[in-house]
């Protein structure tokens, strides 16, 4: 993209600190392998976007005399339907403000560097529960000084990052909590930690903090107490999983110990994730990459571009697992890591169950994958691939879903997400280019939007990219979606389907490099340079079909900027905002907004923001958590909040020797990520009046 030297869109800037934002080093290392201290892995040429403007806006006023162009202000059916034209949102300060809408009254939190969860007046909170506290029947109590991985195995693990809460009734009052375990930070695990020679055991701990957690809950109030139950399961690096779909069983899957390329131990590094509408959990399996050593061993040229693609480098790991178990040494185990970068899916219900990773939905960073049920029943699931200059992905089955809670509804809706066609994203601005000149500054129609199409990847044994089998599409999906010019976004994080507009929301996290030399130029889906503060796009996609239109929601940052943009709300009514991670939605259809690496030196947060009528872009900041950590998984029910607060305390200079933050337990104690609850004081519903 950039690198045309006619474009006049590269802006030579020089790249910023080796972490992003404002995220400590510590916490770049440990859960990216400081993605962001090399080059992104995206090295591809793609048709640069402001090739494709020019054609787009000679037919722009047929498009926008049909409202093709528009963005759907309401009325679409809860998560099924295609897109529909409507106006799109007016110019800022356009509109009276008509005061806060249902879910979101509540007087917002100021930005802070306090050392605890701070909430909103009226409002309690409560630790559901942390990590090392007892999920299996035998579990010991947690000691920090004397971990086992016996012990952790059956105890809550560590990085609590996506939750969400499966009903096992009509009320809500009896739920299964399941949670992702992302990555482990053993500096802070392990008071003494020699990082050039970590023990066996203190890996094999780390093995066992990974995964995900179920655990059986009840809602006391706001309060949600984890009891014993025969549901509570722990998933590990040990535990079995599945490969299914249509590269299950290639020969790029295959190792000494799998030599079916169909089971796999393990699932690692798993980011944010989503319930399917059939009651199973979708996570999704993000930076695999730093997990494996000696990948500059492997010299064959397919083999190393392939493995660089996906940010595969490098002789011994951060964690020296390779010394413990060859599956990590690509010098003895080529394949291992094509088998992680997968979309798992589990089911809660049955604890028994195997675990499945889907290969039809490609092998990249998968930020999540969401689900969105067609008009004609079929399965549509969104995916982001979490990587500056990466993409955004969809997944359209050929089967339909059946409706029900048994156990066999449940199995054939697994399926679905084995057949159908794997797509991605290519977007068009409405906008000439040169009214996109990296500052953010709206171009001269008062907004950033678009159309854009979906490309086809792969269906089945089927490939649509020349030169790839199919297979090699879904393994190799990066290098694939480079070939059909796909458009680079920054760093597309979690991405959802709202259940009441039927839109798609995409957080955007940041993207340092944007502009910098030999990198992709701004354009008007990633319209600023040097993109350290992210944005949330709004997509009107027709759900099945190939053709979509995109809006920016909100361009992230200091209100007082004027490089930011707030849905048209009057911005010096809104809370700052910075490094969009997580999405949700309450009931109203409004949009909450976790954040990670918050980049205006403030605490991350959780943020409650309108998507429709008088008070959209409207942002308030509904919490803070612990200086050091990140906001993630946020669940949104009327009566309470949850949120995982992941990696309290990770801040440069701090580790278990020498802790920064004694939340959640005060007194001299070590940090524990842990899973919050807040609610109202007086037990009504959140953000009501």
């Amino acid at each position: 993209m950039s690198s045309r030297p006619d474009s006049g869109r590269v802006i030579p800037l020089p790249l910023l600190p080796h972490h992003s934002a404002n995220r400590s080093s510590v916490t770049c290392k440990y859960r990216c392998g400081n993605a962001c201290a090399h080059e992104a892995p995206n090295t591809s040429d793609n048709a640069y976007f402001g090739d494709i403007v020019e054609s787009v806006l000679s037919r722009r006023g047929a498009l926008k005399a049909s409202g093709v162009l528009a963005l759907t202000v309401g009325g679409a059916t809860a998560l099924a339907g295609t897109a529909t034209a409507a106006t799109p949102a007016p110019a800022p300060l356009a509109r009276p403000r008509q005061g806060n809408v249902p879910g979101t009254d509540y007087t917002p939190v100021a930005p802070n560097t306090e050392d605890r969860v701070v909430i909103p007046e009226g409002y309690e909170q409560g630790i559901v529960i942390r990590w090392g506290d007892p999920v299996l029947p035998g579990a010991p109590e947690f000691d920090f000084n004397n971990q086992t991985a016996a012990a952790q195995e059956k105890q809550f693990g560590y990085n609590n990052d996506f939750a969400e809460l499966v009903p096992l009734d009509g009320s809500g009052k009896r739920s299964l909590l399941v949670v992702n375990h992302e990555y482990t930070t053993e500096t802070h695990m392990f008071v003494g930690y020699d990082e050039n020679n970590p023990t066996e055991e203190q890996v094999r701990i780390a093995w066992a903090a990974h995964g995900l957690s179920v655990v059986y809950v009840e809602q006391q109030g706001g309060r949600l107490k984890p009891l014993p139950s025969k549901y509570n399961r722990r998933i590990t690096l040990s535990t079995p999983f599945e490969l299914r779909g249509p590269a299950a069983g290639s020969d790029y899957l295959k190792t000494s110990a799998d030599p079916t390329g169909t089971k796999v131990l393990g699932t690692q590094n798993n980011c944010a994730g989503s319930m399917t509408p059939w009651g199973t959990i979708l996570s999704g399996e993000e930076n695999f990459n730093q997990y494996f050593a000696n990948a500059d061993s492997v010299t064959e040229p397919t083999a190393k571009k392939r493995l660089a693609r996906y940010g595969l480098k490098g002789t011994a790991s951060t964690r020296k697992w390779e010394r413990f178990d060859k599956r990590w040494d690509l010098a003895k185990e080529s394949n291992e890591a094509n088998r992680f970068g997968w979309i798992v899916e589990i089911d809660p219900h049955d604890p028994n169950s195997t675990p499945v990773k889907h290969t039809g939905l490609g092998r990249f960073k998968h930020e999540t994958a969401t689900i969105k049920i067609a008009e004609d029943g079929r399965v549509v699931a969104y995916s982001g691939d979490d990587e500056r200059f990466d993409y955004i992905y969809k997944f359209v089955s050929n089967g339909k879903v059946k409706q029900g809670n048994s156990a066999h509804a449940r199995r054939h809706n697994m399926s679905l997400l084995d057949d159908g066609t794997l797509y991605v994203a290519k977007f068009s601005g409405n906008s000439p280019a040169s009214e996109i000149d990296g500052t953010g500054k709206l171009p001269s129609d008062g907004h950033f939007d678009g159309t854009g199409e979906w490309i086809p990847l792969a269906s089945g044994k089927k490939s649509f990219v020349p030169g790839y089998t199919a297979e090699e599409v879904y393994i190799f999906t990066r290098l694939a979606a480079d070939e059909v010019g796909a458009t680079k976004m920054d760093r597309p994080e979690d991405i959802e389907p709202n259940p009441v507009n039927g839109r798609i929301y995409c957080a955007l996290t940041n993207n340092s490099n944007r502009g910098s030399t030999g990198n992709a130029a701004p354009d008007e889906a990633n319209p600023r340079v040097g993109n350290k503060h992210g944005h949330i796009l709004e997509i009107d996609d027709d759900a099945v079909g190939t053709k979509l239109r995109w809006n920016l929601l909100l361009v992230c940052g200091d209100p007082n900027d004027a490089g930011t943009y707030f849905g048209g709300f009057d911005k010096s009514q809104v809370s700052p905002i910075s490094c969009p991670d997580n999405v949700a939605f309450d009931r109203h259809g409004n949009l909450w907004i976790s954040t990670d690496g918050n980049a205006l030196k403030s605490n991350d947060g959780l943020f409650s923001v309108p998507v429709d009528g008088p008070e959209r872009g409207h942002v308030k900041q509904f919490l803070t958590v612990p200086h050091g950590a990140e906001t993630c998984g946020p669940v949104i029910r009327d009566k309470f909040v949850t949120v995982c607060v992941q990696h309290p305390g990770e801040l440069d200079g701090a580790s278990a020797d020498k802790p920064a933050s004694h939340w959640p337990d005060g007194g001299n104690s070590q940090p524990r990520p842990s899973v919050v609850a807040v609610w109202r004081k007086d037990g009504g519903e959140i953000g009501a009046s």
